[in-house]
C-alpha cells in the first residue's frame, strides 16, 4: 500500500437509486512541526517554528521551500543539517522536522511578526498584520520565454506525474518545467503552500535555476503562490485554473508571466505576455 494514500470503505450511492459499500482510496493528511536551531556557536537556540498539515513525504525539501520561500535562508547553502527530530531513545519522529542553520545565517524571529499555524489550505492565514505579507523580493527582470506550442503540452506532463491524484483525486500538484516543455520535477500535496514550498525545496537542492524555469499550479492562482513564485524569481507561473485578483496584482508589480486556464487548446496570459513567445 502507497504510504501517502489510506483505505476507507464509502457508501457510493447513484441517480438510479441504488447504493453500495466500496473500497476506496483518500490522500494523507498529518501535521508536521518545523523546528529552526540558530544562533552563534557559543550561543545556540531552538525554536518551534511552524506546524503545517501536509502529505507525508518530501518533507526536507518542504522545509527548505518554506524557510527560503520566509526569507529565513538564501540558498541551501545556509543550512548546516535537516533531520527528523529524534526522540529520547534515537527513534525518528517522523512529524517534527528539525532544521539547523549554520552560525553565521542571521534568524530575527521578532521580525517574521507571524503566528505559524498553517493549516493545508491555507499558509497565509496565520499572518498577524497586512504589513506582514509584503513581498521581501525584487521585481523579476528574467528574459525566459516559451513558446505557445510547448506551453500547451505541459498540462498533460503534470497530470502523467500525479502519482497519488490518480489514486485519490485530493491533492494539489506543482510542476517545475525547462523553457523548452522538459519537466525538471514535480510535487504533490494536500496544500498547495506545501507542495509550492516542496517544489522550491527540491529545487534548490538539486540546484535547478528557478530564474530560468516555468512553473505550473494544478489549481487555480493564488496570492500566496504568487508570492512565493516571486521570492523564489520564477518569471513565468501558469495555471490550470483562474488567477485571484491580487495574485494578478502580484504578477504584474514583481514582473512575472501570469497564465490562467491552460488548457489544451487555449489560454490566457494576464500580465507581461512578451515572455510568450
Amino acid at each position: 500500500m502507497n504510504p501517502l494514500v489510506h483505505p476507507v470503505t464509502v457508501l457510493r450511492a447513484s441517480s438510479d437509486g441504488k447504493s453500495a459499500h466500496r473500497p476506496d482510496l483518500v490522500a494523507v493528511e498529518e501535521p508536521l512541526e518545523i523546528r529552526l536551531v540558530f544562533g552563534p556557536v557559543s550561543d545556540r537556540q531552538q525554536q518551534a517554528l511552524a506546524v503545517t498539515m501536509r502529505t507525508p513525504g518530501h518533507d526536507v525539501e518542504l522545509g527548505l521551500g518554506f524557510l527560503f520561500s520566509e526569507t529565513i535562508i538564501r540558498s541551501a547553502d545556509d543550512v548546516l543539517a535537516v533531520r527528523h527530530f529524534r526522540d529520547a531513545d534515537g527513534q525518528p519522529a517522523e512529524n517534527i522536522l528539525r532544521i539547523e542553520l549554520k552560525p553565521e545565517v542571521q534568524f530575527d524571529s521578532a521580525r517574521l511578526q507571524r503566528n505559524f499555524y498553517m493549516t493545508s489550505s491555507c499558509g497565509v492565514c496565520g499572518k498577524a498584520a497586512l504589513h506582514a505579507v509584503a513581498i521581501e523580493a525584487q521585481p523579476c527582470r528574467s528574459e525566459v520565454s516559451i513558446t505557445k506550442e510547448h506551453l500547451l503540452l505541459l498540462p498533460d506532463q503534470l497530470r502523467v506525474a500525479q502519482a497519488v491524484f490518480q489514486h485519490t483525486g485530493g491533492l494539489h500538484a506543482i510542476g517545475l518545467f525547462a523553457p523548452g516543455g522538459t519537466l525538471h520535477l514535480a510535487r504533490e500535496d494536500v496544500g498547495r503552500h506545501n507542495a509550492m514550498d516542496k517544489m522550491v525545496g527540491a529545487a534548490l537542492h538539486q540546484h535547478v535555476p528557478l530564474s530560468e524555469a516555468v512553473c505550473l499550479l494544478s489549481g487555480r492562482a493564488s496570492f500566496e503562490l504568487l508570492q512565493k513564485a516571486a521570492v523564489a524569481g520564477i518569471p513565468i507561473v501558469a495555471a490550470i485554473g483562474a488567477p485571484s485578483s491580487l495574485a494578478v496584482e502580484i504578477a504584474e508589480a514583481m514582473g512575472i508571466t501570469l497564465v490562467g486556464f491552460l488548457r489544451a487548446q487555449s489560454f490566457n496570459v494576464y500580465t507581461h505576455p512578451h515572455r510568450i513567445s
